[in-house]
């Protein structure tokens, strides 16, 4: 206190002896006048500049009405609010994707022990009977009966029509038909056929999956070549998680992609390969603009 007194050029009173209560609260306030006097010449303001950084207003940290009940109230928590919205916002989102998702599980059924000859054009036409049908995806080994099928339609209507078929003759074994528990995991749209010249192109094009790593692109080409007829475009992708890797495989001619669809389960490198229809075209790849 001392120190403080010296600071401030005041003097600091005496403690008075008596025990008496008035000398108390004249030293109490004598006391309290001090401490404010001292602190004004010392410039101990909250709101003083020496307080902020340059680079901050006075605007931006202090606020200007203190009439709040709460100090809270005060500093509006900006951050909190967005990220609620945000949330707000994933939660919608969230629920309309499950929504939606339920939905499209209610307008699919679950196709069982299908032939192995039984294409998913074939699957789909049987069902049309029943309401238009928006998808279908023939799933398993293709040299198995235990292959499977999910068939999508427009609505749940179709779906329900779609059961009274469980036992129907397909090729060589009546199908079982059920509600399906999953949809159909859609395919990335901007991969679709956008033009007719498109859609002629997935009928000419197979999807081969399976692929051994250490067999080229060469290598696969020659493969459906000399198997099936000229390949006009080929497209082998793969990564380093997966230990296989999948083509797209464009012929020349429609009925040569007939042909690859017999191909699944021959041995290609160590693999035997799987092919399916593509329902994407093999797009030319678009070179990209050199930097001048």
């Amino acid at each position: 206190m001392a120190a403080g007194a010296e600071m401030s050029g005041e003097a600091v009173p005496a403690v008075p002896s008596s025990k008496n209560s008035d000398s108390k609260s004249e030293f109490g306030a004598g006391m309290q006048s001090m401490i404010v006097d001292m602190l004004s010449n010392l410039k101990l303001n909250p709101l003083a500049k020496e307080f902020f950084p340059s680079s901050y207003s006075h605007d931006h940290l202090i606020p200007t009405d203190f009439s709040k009940d709460s100090p809270n109230d005060a500093y509006p928590n900006n951050r909190r609010r967005r990220n609620n919205y945000n949330q707000g916002r994933r939660r919608l989102s969230g629920r309309a994707f499950r929504a939606q998702r339920e939905d499209s599980i209610r307008r699919t059924v679950y196709v069982s022990d299908i032939d192995q000859h039984v294409t998913e054009e074939r699957l789909a036409a049987l069902f049309s009977s029943c309401g238009q049908v928006v998808d279908c995806r023939v799933c398993g080994d293709p040299h198995s009966v235990l292959r499977f099928a999910f068939v999508e339609f427009a609505d749940e209507h179709g779906a329900r029509a779609a059961l009274n078929l469980g036992g129907t003759m397909l090729g060589y074994y009546p199908v079982r038909v059920l509600p399906s528990k999953t949809a159909i995991l859609p395919v990335n749209p901007t991969f679709l056929p956008r033009s007719e010249d498109e859609r002629e192109m997935c009928a000419r094009t197979v999807y081969c999956t399976n692929i051994d790593k250490k067999v080229s692109q060469a290598e696969v080409k020659n493969f459906f070549e000399r198997a099936c007829g000229e390949v006009s475009r080929l497209r082998l992708l793969g990564d380093h998680v997966h230990s296989t890797r999948i083509a797209f495989v464009e012929f020349a001619m429609a009925e040569s992609a007939i042909v690859a669809l017999n191909c699944s389960g021959l041995v290609l490198g160590t693999q035997p390969i799987r092919v399916s229809p593509s329902k994407t075209p093999v797009r030319p790849r678009v070179p990209r603009a050199t930097l001048h």
